[in-house]
Order: structure tokens, then sequence, then C-alpha cells
């Protein structure tokens, strides 16, 4: 496979990133300015053949993301539904506002 410079450069930024700071793809794309679909890529296959040591290190990084990702996503809504609570936000299904 043969790459251009700048994007066998970007994929070694990128799983240097990761690794050293523990990012999720999307804050990994969110950093580079491309899509969560070509970070994947990046570190998945692409990194693998350019440097497969450090293919295996962002690998587990992925990985224990992966893992996280649930816990994460239940604290992420439990802050907003927080949130909802002390502006007094929250409806009960009849429409009437609630004061949790």
């Amino acid at each position: 496979m043969i790459l251009k410079d700048y994007i066998r450069e970007r994929v070694k930024k990128v799983g240097n990133y990761i690794y050293e700071t523990k990012a999720t793809v999307r804050q990994a794309a969110k950093i580079y300015g491309v899509s969560k679909s070509t970070i994947h890529k990046d570190v998945t296959d692409r990194l693998l053949k350019i440097d497969p040591e450090l293919a295996k290190k962002v690998k587990k990084v992925l990985e224990y993301n992966k893992a996280e990702r649930h816990i994460r996503g239940g604290q992420a809504t439990k802050r907003k539904y927080e949130k909802m609570k002390n502006k007094g936000q929250f409806q009960n299904q009849a429409g009437n506002n609630s004061n949790l």
C-alpha cells in the first residue's frame, strides 16, 4: 500500500496522540479535523502497516475506551438530567412541570 506523505504523517501523529493522551476516536477526529471513520481507518489499518508496535499500543487504548463507553454515556446522561432538574425543566408525561 503506497500512502501519500501527508497521510503517513497524519497516521503517525494520530497514533501517538491517542496513545499519549488516551483520547477517543471522536476526540482525535476533532483535533485533526477529519472524520471519525478516517481516524479509525488510520489507527486500525494504516498504522499497522506503518508502525506495528505503535498500532498494538493504540489498539489497547481503543479497546479500553470501548469498554468504558457505556460508563461515560451513563455519566453524560446523568449530568444532563441533573442539569435539567436544577433548571426546573422536567416535565411529566402529561406535560405538567415537575419539581423532582
